[in-house]
């Protein structure tokens, strides 16, 4: 695909592992409503931040030939894992798709006041994968970072029971040992923002980044540059595609799509 066959009135083609980009793609939406959207979910082979970095790759790569066979303009990758293995594979492969992934938000995290104590929910391919590893280096010495690995924490928020006794104990168990001992938390999954609630009233009442809404702000920024923005002034249109491929899951979807607060 070149880059003079991209179409403004194409879809841009957001996925992640399973719902957790859903939330993402409300921001995204909210900001850019005259666009149309596919949201992709891999739900079959969620979590991907419990597999290995080559089995993430060749899935995403799966997922981004998908997307492309329907004409999107431009893909974003809304999972922390997923652009930390692939991204700037995908880029070299894909050169003619403008490509943009998550970050997690340790420099909105840093204060320019005083040294803070962040603590970095993530999963465990995301906290070992030399792209975090590099970005906490940059920082550590504004910052000291407290790095907590979730695993199972994606996969039990793909069931969508967010008030399940289960999850508040997983969270309880994870947390609660810093309650009180740092200044701010950041969700280094897309999913995690769904637990955000939960995350406060265990850790206390302190700031919960992010880095959702930059992310965002940056896909507007790259279709703008690139002159792709959709012209229309109508709402576009939202297709949910799960690898599920299953009503019940493309239900789960659309809930937590509603259910997400921008």
């Amino acid at each position: 695909m070149s880059e003079q066959m991209l179409k403004k009135e194409n879809s841009i083609g957001v996925f992640d592992s399973g719902v957790g980009g859903v939330g993402v793609l409300k921001e995204l939406v909210q900001l850019l409503p005259n666009e149309n959207y596919i949201y992709f979910g891999d739900s079959l082979h969620a979590p991907y931040g419990e597999k290995t970095p080559e089995q993430v790759l060749g899935l995403v790569d799966d997922v981004v030939k998908h997307l492309l066979s329907q004409n999107v303009k431009a893909i974003l990758i809304a999972c922390n894992t997923a652009t930390s293995v692939a991204a700037e594979t995908l880029r070299r492969r894909y050169p003619d798709i403008p490509i943009i992934g998550m970050e997690p938000a340790l420099k909105c995290a840093v204060s320019a006041e005083r040294r803070n104590r962040v603590l970095v929910m993530a999963t465990p391919v995301t906290l070992h994968l030399d792209k975090y590893l590099a970005l906490q280096h940059r920082l550590e010495d504004r910052a000291d970072f407290i790095p907590v690995e979730c695993p199972g924490l994606a996969k039990r928020i793909e069931e969508a029971n967010l008030d399940g006794e289960d999850l508040k104990e997983m969270l309880r168990a994870r947390l609660l040992p810093y309650r009180g001992r740092v200044d701010n938390v950041v969700l280094g999954c897309t999913h995690y923002p769904f637990v955000r609630s939960l995350v406060r009233e265990i850790i206390g009442d302190v700031p919960i980044l992010d880095g959702t809404h930059g992310t965002v702000l940056q896909v507007a920024r790259v279709l703008s540059e690139k002159g792709l923005l959709n012209p229309q002034e109508k709402p576009g249109t939202i297709l949910f595609e799960s690898s599920k491929a299953t009503a019940e899951e493309l239900n789960i979807y659309r809930a937590l799509y509603d259910l997400y607060e921008v």
